[in-house]
């Protein structure tokens, strides 16, 4: 996964990792850890982001 597309969406969305964490009920600091040190998130959790962001799997490809 990208962190470049999430952010895309985000910046659309006018949201920030905070609301992102919430909406997902994934971690904030876990979240951290994708965008700034490029660790990829488990299945279950890109299913969260996927489904907080509104978007499929394949988009986050």
């Amino acid at each position: 996964m990208l962190w470049d597309k999430i952010q895309i969406i985000l910046n659309k969305k006018h949201w920030s990792l905070v609301r992102l964490a919430k909406e997902s009920n994934v971690n904030y600091e876990t979240l951290k850890k994708y965008k700034f040190a490029g660790q990829e998130p488990s299945f279950s959790k890109a299913c969260k982001i996927a489904d907080a962001l509104g978007i499929s799997l394949d988009e986050l490809r």
